[in-house]
C-alpha cells in the first residue's frame, strides 16, 4: 500500500474500519454527524479511497479491502525502508535516543522477537 492517509482522511477510514461492512447511507450520516461533511464529499472520499485499494462500495455496502492492521503495518514497513533504508534496528536505535522504553514496552519486544518464526525455523532448521 503506497498510498498515505492524510489526517481527515484517516478519521473516516477510521470509521469505516470499525463499522465495516455498513450501507453506504450509514457512513454518510456517521460522516455528517462526526466529521461535518455533506453527502458529496464522503462519496468523492470513499471513491478516492477506493481507488487506491483501500475500499469498496459495490451494492451500496461499504467493505474493507484492507484491514487498519494491514494498512499501518504497510506504512510502517515503507517508513522504515524510506528512512532507515530497511533497517528496524537502526530505527528502533533512533526512536529510543530520545524516548526511553518502559519495562513493559521491552518485554513487549522480546516476547514478539522469541515469538517470531526466523528463517531457520521457517525451513525446519533450529535458531
Amino acid at each position: 500500500m503506497h498510498y498515505k492517509l492524510g489526517v481527515v482522511e484517516s478519521r473516516f477510514a477510521d470509521i469505516v474500519w470499525s463499522r465495516a461492512p455498513l450501507s453506504a447511507s450509514e457512513l454518510v450520516k456517521l460522516c455528517a454527524g462526526e466529521l461535518n461533511w455533506k453527502r458529496t464529499t464522503t462519496y468523492t472520499v470513499l471513491k478516492k479511497l477506493g481507488e487506491y485499494g483501500l475500499f469498496r462500495l459495490e451494492k451500496g455496502v461499504v467493505t474493507a479491502l484492507v484491514s487498519r492492521e494491514d494498512y499501518y503495518a504497510s506504512q510502517s514497513e515503507r517508513f522504515v525502508a524510506e528512512t532507515f533504508n530497511g533497517s528496524l534496528p537502526a530505527f528502533i536505535a533512533a526512536f529510543t535516543r530520545k524516548k526511553a522504553l518502559s519495562q513493559q514496552e521491552v518485554d513487549e519486544i522480546r516476547r514478539m522477537i522469541d515469538a517470531y518464526p526466523g528463517e531457520d525455523r521457517q525451513k525446519g532448521g533450529k535458531s
